[in-house]
């Protein structure tokens, strides 16, 4: 039996690195659709703004770059998206504090 055509362009040999790929390769987009929100939050305020979503979807997409990361054994990869995760939650954690002692 032949596999299909995407085996090959993805460089996979089986059905569980597939949807590996395709996991990761969501986990981009949630990466990439940060920057979207980013850009749109900008414009629309007419400065450079950085949403709390921004950071939602950076945890999002970095915690499934690191799973993908983990399944691929790739060291540079793994510790680059720890990293990420990490600085992502401290960011949220900041916000988050602030949002409380603020006055209402």
């Amino acid at each position: 039996m032949t596999e299909p055509t995407a085996f090959g362009w993805l460089g996979v040999q089986t059905w569980t690195e597939f949807w590996w790929v395709v996991f990761g390769l969501g986990g981009q987009l949630l990466f990439t659709a940060r920057f979207l929100v980013q850009w749109l939050a900008s414009e629309r305020e007419r400065r450079s703004v950085v949403p709390v979503a921004f950071w939602y979807l950076s945890i999002a997409g970095g915690l499934v770059l690191l799973a993908y990361a983990i399944y691929r054994r790739d060291p540079v990869f793994i510790l680059g998206q720890s990293m990420g995760v990490f600085i992502y939650l401290r960011n949220l954690v900041l916000i988050h504090a602030e949002r409380r002692r603020a006055p209402e």
